[in-house]
């Protein structure tokens, strides 16, 4: 296996919510009073079955409680071995799911406070992601320019998939606020599941809901740029996480040739989508979707025609990989240390 380098940016580390009480103290007195009245006592997603293997490593599963719930756990598995500079905190946690505007606005207002004082506060190599109540643009708008006041947090987060088409115009002043204030948008695979998690409808099990974030990533990408996000915002960079690597070549291939064939239909795409993901567009590097074999892995590379696209992450605690070997077989000390360091650095501008 490549050998890590200290210092590392992981990008993708999953702080978890202990329980919804864990947010009270964040909520204001009248959404504190509705959660209690209401009787809610949390917000668990399906994307992350709590019992799956693959949520957790073996090695990575606290006896009692959440994989994750613990900065103590997190210290020891991941930021002191792997002896990591910074690791972004991308709480996933079902504030995306609610439906009421005014909720989710408070929910994520909540759980930025949270990520803030329960862990940024807690250990120096620690940045967070802006969560967004995107039922509401405006709320979403107001949240980002609130967190972005703590230099700390250093992208905004949205789920894969959610309601909409990432691309839509609706949304473009979330774009036009990360951008001006230095925020690359991270979209994360999972689902508020307000929609079927496949394009034709609902699966029977998790495997079917899991493989099927591929291809959210691939029509969400496609939706950003031929909507004209990045000929808007050309300084805004986009973060897939967890969306694997293994599509992006062939995706582009085929994204291309009908580019050329019906851009009539869309003259501000100007330039074409390999060059627009080149320039706009990063790739977390776990979980790794390619063969083992070094020889494919070098082709897949050279496919992508670019070492700046793949940014080091672990994923934790999710089960991507045993032991130290985050990193796959064969991959070159220049391209490792452009994975683990030169590429988050230059994707996140308020790493300092």
């Amino acid at each position: 296996m490549a050998s890590l380098i200290a210092g590392a940016v992981d990008c993708d580390v999953h702080p978890a919510v202990p329980h919804l009480t864990s947010l009270l103290p964040y909520l204001n007195d009248y959404w504190r009073d509705q959660v209690t009245t209401r009787g809610m006592v949390d917000l668990l997603s399906q994307s992350y079955p709590q019992n799956s293997p693959i949520v957790a490593r073996p090695d990575w599963r606290p006896e009692t409680g959440k994989p994750g719930e613990s900065l103590e756990d997190m210290q020891r598995h991941v930021l002191d071995p792997f002896q990591l500079g910074y690791a972004i905190c991308n709480p996933l946690y079902g504030v995306q799911m609610v439906f009421s505007e005014d909720l989710q606005a408070a929910f994520c207002r909540a759980l930025n406070d949270w990520l803030a004082k329960e862990w940024l506060d807690r250990d120096r190599r620690l940045r967070g992601s802006i969560v967004i109540p995107t039922q509401s643009i405006e709320k979403a708008v107001a949240e980002i320019e609130r967190c972005a006041q703590d230099q700390r947090f250093v992208q905004v987060l949205m789920l894969v998939m959610g309601d909409t088409p990432l691309g839509k115009r609706a949304l473009w002043p979330i774009y036009e606020a990360a951008e001006r204030l230095e925020l690359p948008v991270g979209i994360h695979a999972g689902s508020a599941y307000h929609n079927p998690p496949t394009a034709v409808g609902w699966g029977s099990y998790h495997i079917e809901d899991y493989v099927g974030q591929a291809q959210a990533f691939q029509t969400q990408l496609t939706s950003l740029i031929v909507e004209g996000v990045f000929a808007k915002y050309p300084r805004l960079k986009m973060v897939m996480l967890e969306s694997g690597v293994s599509w992006i070549s062939p995706y582009l291939w085929r994204l291309h040739k009908f580019w050329r064939g019906v851009r009539m239909e869309t003259p501000w795409v100007d330039r074409a989508p390999l060059e627009i993901v080149r320039s706009n567009i990063r790739f977390s590097l776990q979980p790794f979707d390619a063969p083992p074999e070094p020889e494919t892995l070098i082709r897949l590379f050279d496919h992508m025609q670019s070492d700046e696209l793949v940014l080091f992450s672990t994923d934790y605690p999710h089960w991507q990989f045993d032991d130290q070997d985050a990193l796959p077989e064969g991959l070159s000390p220049d391209l490792v240390r452009k994975i683990m360091i030169d590429n988050p650095h230059a994707t996140y501008p308020r790493l300092t």
